[in-house]
């Protein structure tokens, strides 16, 4: 018998990859049979959903001091949270609530309301937010791991925003949904990559209760992978993602300008226009700003590779994944949960942040013969989403 599923996620229009992985969630569950509502936050750019109307009110931390305060309500699961939640529980009936990225602008009490419903509950981490106040493991540039232990680190170091009233904020609301909380309310916590799952356990996570479960590729982009015809590789690499600095993208552009091969960067962020005024000169890297899906695919497809230099914690990048699906090996730094994706066959792995070790992964991926339909083939196995839904089915909402 299908389940009834809700899928809840702050916010419901592509706004990252959190978004991403719950449209692709949701089209894949009613693809399978099943019923599925969706439960956000009200936004302007919000896709239109027949669940809008159940939407919790928009909160902003960016307003004034009335605007703040209900921010900071919603977070400790105050204010018209509760309400709004109920209200769609009692229209729905789920059996299982699919949490995706719920904090701050939501809030961990819909767990507690579904868990009190008797719904199964489960929740796809998107970042490191049960483990680092500050959703990133990062300060000061570098990987950082000091909530792990106590989360007063968020407020004495000043790691949201580098502001004082941020912080705060971050610590009450980690303090109020502390682990054991958390984990009396959430029956399986998904953890995209192996590298999560064992950051969770550090942190003091039961086992038991988290399971690995690699993002797939929704089913329409994947009919654009398994479309694509594999053969003679145009001699570029390219970089998909944001331009922002924990991505790696200065030192990949810094090493770009001193290699002969041409780069083409797609993505926007913070630092785009700084990048390309200092750019400019070079004449083999190319800004091509956001792309489309398929614009993304005809570029992936044709590169001779692609590079993921990130600096961070990465989880599980659909970049990565993305890449090999279009049978195009990656160099990828050897951080987080990318190197699980990238083996001997299929890309080049080097030590992250270091701009020589990077150089010298591009120039061997530029002179290895890679069987970029060997590369397709495995990656479109891989990354199904039929092997995704298996495992949901069996597993984690069971």
């Amino acid at each position: 018998m299908a389940q009834r599923i809700l899928l809840v996620n702050k916010f419901y229009y592509p706004r990252g990859g959190d978004c991403v992985v719950t449209f692709n969630t949701e089209a894949l569950l009613r693809s399978k049979g099943h019923e599925v509502a969706v439960f956000s936050m009200q936004y302007p750019e919000n896709i239109e959903s027949e669940w809008s109307k159940y939407f919790a009110s928009e909160v902003s931390f960016d307003g004034g001091f009335k605007a703040k305060l209900a921010a900071l309500r919603r977070t400790l699961g105050w204010g018209d949270i509760k309400k709004a939640f109920t209200r769609i529980l009692d229209e729905f009936k789920p059996d299982v609530v699919h949490l995706h990225n719920i904090h701050s602008y939501l809030s961990p009490v819909v767990a507690q309301l579904a868990k009190q419903r008797g719904c199964r509950v489960a929740w796809t981490l998107h970042d490191y937010k049960l483990l680092c106040p500050s959703y990133a493991c990062l300060r000061n540039g570098e990987p950082c791991e000091l909530c792990y232990n106590s989360k007063l680190n968020v407020l004495t170091k000043r790691c949201m925003k580098g502001a004082l009233p941020a912080s705060a904020i971050a610590w009450m609301e980690a303090l109020k949904w502390n682990r054991k909380q958390l984990e009396r309310q959430v029956d399986a916590f998904i953890c995209p990559s192996q590298f999560m799952a064992q950051k969770m356990e550090q942190g003091g996570f039961d086992p038991a209760k988290l399971h690995v479960l690699c993002n797939f590729v929704d089913p329409v982009k994947m009919q654009s992978f398994e479309s694509l015809t594999v053969g003679e590789r145009e001699p570029y690499y390219c970089y998909v993602g944001r331009l922002s600095q924990e991505k790696g993208i200065t030192t990949l552009l810094e090493v770009a300008q001193s290699l002969p091969f041409a780069l083409k960067v797609a993505g926007g962020g913070p630092l785009e226009d700084e990048l390309r005024s200092k750019y400019s000169g070079v004449n083999h890297i190319e800004f091509l700003g956001q792309l489309n899906a398929t614009q993304v695919s005809h570029l992936l497809s044709h590169a001779t590779c692609s590079v993921i230099p990130s600096e961070w914690y990465e989880n599980n990048p659909l970049s990565v994944i993305e890449s090999l699906c279009a049978g195009t090996p990656v160099v990828g730094a050897e951080i987080g949960g990318i190197p699980e994706l990238i083996d001997n066959g299929n890309g080049v792995t080097f030590a992250w942040g270091d701009a020589e070790e990077l150089k010298q992964a591009i120039d061997e991926a530029f002179h290895r013969n890679w069987n970029n339909a060997d590369i397709q083939q495995q990656a479109l196995k891989d990354f199904s989403n039929d092997y995704h839904y298996s495992k949901l089915i069996s597993s984690i909402y069971k």
